[in-house]
């Protein structure tokens, strides 16, 4: 399954925010230098940010320069997104052709400041601009100066789109920007990512009143961020999906995300499922062996002859296997529609493959609590087979 969920792009309107000087014009300079041949992977863009550069706040810089510089907003495939491109793929594109719509953006910002050894993340949400809620998703990015998080946005901050036309144009509001400000005009879907520690909601952002409210509960984002990458991406998904029901669902966009959160989530349980499912397929097979092995002992009339716990452990060892399967295979969850008549016929054949090791096992008990010549009354017929393999 490959990203299923991808950000839709933004349509750029007109910005009038007012630019201000960055102060930057020697980190700029120094980007714009770059050479055509250290352009052609993030590694390369990285690479020559690590010898130019030594501080983060610098290096950041030069990332979202080259970044809102160097790609043009591709105003002709804005609503053209491809599901099955990986952000791989989209890195490549826009590298390449240096085009791309928000999320193209976004994974190379990303990339390149994890590989200069910044923490940052992709944040998707949706935005507004004079009072008006888009009606397409978007995705920028928060990085980690200086142990404190800002906002960047290299789409807004590389130009805009005019009468269809994309103009290419810095935009320095977009670049290190207080979570505080950008909310009023980017929300992300899950309120993690606002980076605030009095969030605001879905209802608060339509109303445009994002300023902080320090009478609602306090919310330790910093913590609850390190809480959140030490778990495992099926938890991630089912919290984040639930911070973003609980935010409020007012949208098509968020409405499509938080769907998109549940979908992927149960696919990966399915997933996980499936890989215990071979296991306890593994598991069985290897019961099967040693019953088989136990099967021919006893056709054999068990020749040669064991101790009585030899020939208990025989028996008793595939048993314990085969109950631990039985136990594991009732407890293993959804597996997917696809995979459900497997299950089942799993199941049935570690029922009835149990069954048989009950009976052998009864024919031991028996065999052990008789004398030496009892027992070799007991062999007179013979008539178990070997289990097939699943």
């Amino acid at each position: 399954m490959k990203n299923i969920y991808l950000t839709l792009s933004l349509f750029l309107s007109v910005l009038s925010f007012g630019q201000v000087n960055s102060g930057f014009g020697l980190i700029d300079n120094k980007m714009a230098a770059i050479s055509t041949s250290s352009t052609n992977s993030t590694a390369a863009i990285a690479n020559y940010i690590n010898a130019n550069f030594k501080t983060d706040m610098d290096k950041i810089r030069a990332v979202f320069y080259w970044t809102a510089s160097n790609i043009s907003y591709d105003v002709a495939n804005m609503y053209a997104v491809n599901f099955n491109e990986t952000p791989q793929d989209r890195i490549i594109k826009a590298l390449k052709t240096k085009k791309g719509v928000c999320i193209h953006y976004a994974e190379v910002f990303n990339e390149i400041s994890n590989k200069i050894g910044i923490q940052s993340y992709i944040i998707e949400g949706y935005t507004k601009q004079y009072g008006k809620v888009a009606n397409l998703a978007h995705a920028w990015c928060a990085a980690k100066i200086d142990n404190k998080w800002y906002l960047f946005d290299p789409t807004w901050g590389s130009g805009y789109v005019n009468n269809g036309k994309f103009i290419k144009k810095l935009n320095e509001n977009y670049f290190k920007a207080e979570p505080s400000k950008l909310i009023s005009s980017h929300i992300p879907f899950d309120y993690l990512w606002q980076f605030l520690n009095y969030p605001i909601t879905n209802n608060e952002f339509y109303a445009g009143t994002t300023q902080i409210n320090k009478s609602k509960k306090f919310f330790d984002f910093e913590t609850e961020i390190t809480k959140y990458n030490k778990l495992p991406e099926t938890d991630k998904l089912f919290e984040s999906a639930a911070r973003i029901e609980k935010n409020g669902v007012l949208n098509a966009m968020i409405l499509e995300r938080l769907e998109g959160k549940k979908k992927e989530l149960a696919y990966l349980r399915h997933n996980a499922n499936i890989e215990k499912l071979n296991s306890i397929v593994a598991d069985f097979n290897e019961a099967v062996i040693l019953l088989n092995d136990f099967v021919h002992y006893r056709n054999n009339k068990f020749k040669p002859t064991f101790s009585d716990d030899e020939i208990s452990r025989m028996i008793q060892t595939p048993k314990e296997k085969l109950v631990k399967c039985q136990d594991a295979i009732y407890n293993i969850g959804a597996v997917g529609n696809e995979n459900a008549s497997n299950l089942a016929s799993i199941k049935k054949s570690i029922n009835e493959v149990l069954a048989q090791t009950e009976e052998h096992l009864l024919f031991v008990q028996e065999y052990l609590s008789k004398s030496k010549i009892a027992r070799k009354l007991m062999f007179t017929k013979v008539s178990w087979y070997g289990v097939p393999l699943n």
